[in-house]
């Protein structure tokens, strides 16, 4: 993808993805107020989030201070999605500073779907219904070692309600699942994201992530988009690199203060791809 205008890709990226940026459950909103758009979930069970912000020296202390008294006044955790290029360049110290905790940083990696590399087998299943969803979710709860209920109530009301802006699927060891992974789609813009890919322990190292990865991007393809787009990690990153993604910035959730997670719940459940 060197032939690209990695700033102009990225330019396109916030301007429709994160500026952009629409509910991703049914009794989810979006606001935009005051230089900053944010994802505020309908039942707070974790995944509201800052998703952009135009903000400078001047403005994003307070802009900082709104958003801890507007979520304190819900009770709820959020996360704070700051992404490498953001301004003022001093933003994670200032969200530090209010007692935000940082996220290990992510890479924003984006691919060229006429150019990525699209070799590997698809997983098995493409998931559709409750009992998919099932299996998504004991995927997740194995992979990641935590709860999985708020990511499989969020999934099924989104199969449910907007199919054509959600692909999930899974890889299954005979009639056993063993990986799974999502695709969020965007209509209206050239971008498709992948996210929650996890693969229990014992299947890792197998090929299996690569397999989910090619297989979302055929099916992106295949719907008309001209780019997916992954929150790196450090595991995921050397893989999608031989795909044929590129880095353009780096992102780092920054987690609220305690003092604001009234709210059971874990910010930040859209979770990066990963192995």
């Amino acid at each position: 993808m060197d032939h690209v205008d990695r700033a102009g890709v990225l330019a396109e990226f916030d301007r429709d993805v994160r500026q952009g940026a629409r509910p991703d459950t049914p009794d989810a909103r979006i606001d935009r107020v005051d230089g900053v758009v944010r994802l505020v979930t309908g039942e707070g069970h974790g995944g509201d989030s800052v998703l952009w912000s135009d903000l400078d020296e001047a403005t994003a202390d307070e802009a900082v201070a709104a958003q801890l008294r507007y979520f304190a006044g819900l009770g709820r955790a959020f996360e704070w999605k700051l992404y490498g290029h953001d301004r003022p360049a001093d933003l994670g110290k200032r969200l530090r500073a209010a007692g935000f905790t940082p996220e290990p940083e992510e890479t924003l990696m984006i691919a060229d779907l006429s150019r990525v590399a699209l070799d590997a087998e698809p997983p098995l299943l493409r998931v559709t219904d409750a009992a998919g969803v099932d299996m998504m979710a004991e995927v997740h709860a194995r992979a990641f070692g935590r709860d999985s209920a708020s990511m499989h109530r969020d999934l099924l009301a989104r199969i449910a309600a907007d199919p054509d802006t959600v692909a999930a699927v899974l890889a299954l060891a005979g009639d056993r699942p063993v990986s799974a992974a999502r695709m969020e789609l965007v209509p209206g813009t050239r971008f498709a994201g992948l996210w929650g890919g996890g693969t229990v322990e014992d299947w890792r190292g197998r090929g299996i992530y690569r397999a989910l990865v090619s297989y979302r991007a055929r099916l992106a393809a295949e719907l008309g988009y001209r780019y997916v787009q992954v929150d790196a990690g450090d595991m995921s990153r050397p893989v999608l690199e031989r795909l044929g993604f590129v880095p353009l910035t780096t992102t780092t959730p920054y987690l609220s203060p305690p003092d604001t997670r009234g709210t059971p719940g874990t910010p930040g459940t859209g979770r990066a791809d990963g192995p």
